[in-house]
Formats: structure tokens, sequence, C-alpha cells
């Protein structure tokens, strides 16, 4: 069975982002993601995940400084105590958000740093992180993201993360995979997604072009979704779009996919 979790980064910005919450769950979601808590006081997030009975399924470690444009800081050689102070602060929000899983933005590439030296610092904070989260019960997860929407972004085709993963030697870090990034950067999505199944843990959508609702662009998702079931996918599918025009009146995708 597809299971559906509001991106509340992305979904119901016609509200202020915690009324958000009771306009999913009134929208008939059973869960909900979001790109950071760390905005708002835990118990404040508990709280409305309790009134309106959500599940929260992901959040993202700390990224850096995101209205400055920066998309993660695990590929970024002289901030690895950030990134660890970091990890410890997703972990603290994850235990009183009941999160299972957490992802990771890798970042973009700083200037005057090589690809080897990114790579070797991405590995050792995912060993790291990787580590720091298996002992808390919560899986890492890193997402490969196209480099058109987030040019020098490190980590961006599903091959490169799963041999990242092989490299660490965790057992507890696994693949985001965003279908909308992935079309953009390889396409091939059935049997990519066939191929690394074993290391996909959660799955997100939005169309392409414009990166707006299923059904808006060339992506066919009536069969990926039954293709998944097919697979035996039981994890979350998060909706990381951006509505056309609002969300409610977006929302008729489901229906129309047989949702």
């Amino acid at each position: 069975m597809t299971k559906l979790a509001a991106n509340l980064t992305m979904l119901f910005n016609e509200v202020p982002f915690l009324d958000r919450f009771e306009a999913a769950a009134k929208a008939g979601f059973e869960a909900v993601e979001f790109l950071f808590p760390y905005a708002f006081e835990a118990k404040d997030l508990a709280q409305r995940l309790q009134e309106n009975k959500l599940e929260l399924v992901l959040h993202n470690l700390p990224a850096g400084n995101w209205e400055a444009g920066e998309r993660g800081i695990a590929c970024h050689p002289d901030r690895v105590e950030e990134f660890r102070a970091g990890v410890h602060t997703a972990i603290s929000y994850a235990k009183q958000l009941g999160v299972k899983q957490l992802n990771c933005l890798v970042g973009i590439v700083p200037p005057g740093v090589s690809q080897e030296a990114a790579h070797r610092t991405v590995v050792a904070n995912l060993t790291f992180a990787a580590a720091a989260l298996k002992e808390e019960g919560i899986r890492l997860l890193i997402e490969p993201i196209n480099t058109f929407d987030i040019p020098g972004f490190f980590l961006s085709r599903t091959s490169q993360a799963a041999s990242i993963i092989g490299e660490t030697g965790s057992d507890n870090l696994f693949i985001q995979y965003d279908i909308y990034h992935m079309q953009r950067m390889e396409g091939e999505l059935a049997n990519t997604i066939k191929a690394n199944l074993p290391l996909i843990r959660h799955v997100q959508l939005a169309d392409n072009p414009g990166r707006n609702e299923p059904g808006t662009g060339e992506i066919n998702y009536r069969f990926l979704f039954g293709h998944l079931s097919a697979l035996g996918y039981d994890g979350w599918i998060g909706c990381e779009y951006k509505p056309r025009t609002t969300t409610l009146e977006g929302l008729g995708w489901r229906a129309a996919h047989g949702l």
C-alpha cells in the first residue's frame, strides 16, 4: 500500500508552519516530513503532532546557513566539528519527536576544496553520524540531488550514494531516493529503484519539469507507484513538490493516481 507523507516545508504554505500540521491532517495525511525543526521548540512540534495524530517520518540534520545558500556541510573539511555538533542536535530533536530516520544533505563543495578532499570528508562524517544515530535506533539517510537546481552539490547520483555507503562500512546508512532529482540526473527510474531497493529507506516525489504535483509533467507516477508496491517497498513517500496553485487545489492528483 502506498503511504504518502506531506512535506510541510513545501505544502500548505498558505498558513504559518505550526498550523500546517492541522491542515495536513484535515487533508487526509497521516504522516508528515519537513526540512528542519530547529527554529522551533521540540515540545511545540511534538504537541502539534500529537494533537493531529500525525507521525513525523523524516527531517534533516542541520545543513549550515540555509538562507545564505548553504545546502549541507558534510563535505566541508573545515567544519567537521560543526557537523558533529549538528548530529547531536538532530538526535535530540528526533528522540523528542519520535523520528526514526534523519537525512543528511551533504552540501555544495566549497571553493578551493578538491573533489577528493570533499569525498574523504563526506565518508568520515557519515561514518561518525551513522554510528551515533545507530546508538539511538535512528537510521541515517543520504540524498542525491540534481545539479541543475543546486550546482556543485557533491552527491548527485544513486550509484555514487551506494558507493559511499559501501565505503563507510556502516549498516545504518541508506538512500533517500528523490524521484524528481533522479529523473533530472539519470532517468531510468524503475530499474534504478529496483537495483538499489535494499538501500532505499525513503522516497520523495515531484514531477518534472517544474517540480509540481504528479501528473503535471513527464513522469509516469501511476506506473511508479505500482512498481514500488510490486517490489515490496513499504516505506513512506514524501510529497516534496511545489503546488502549481494552492495545496488543496492540487491534491486531486492522489485520487487521479488511484490513491
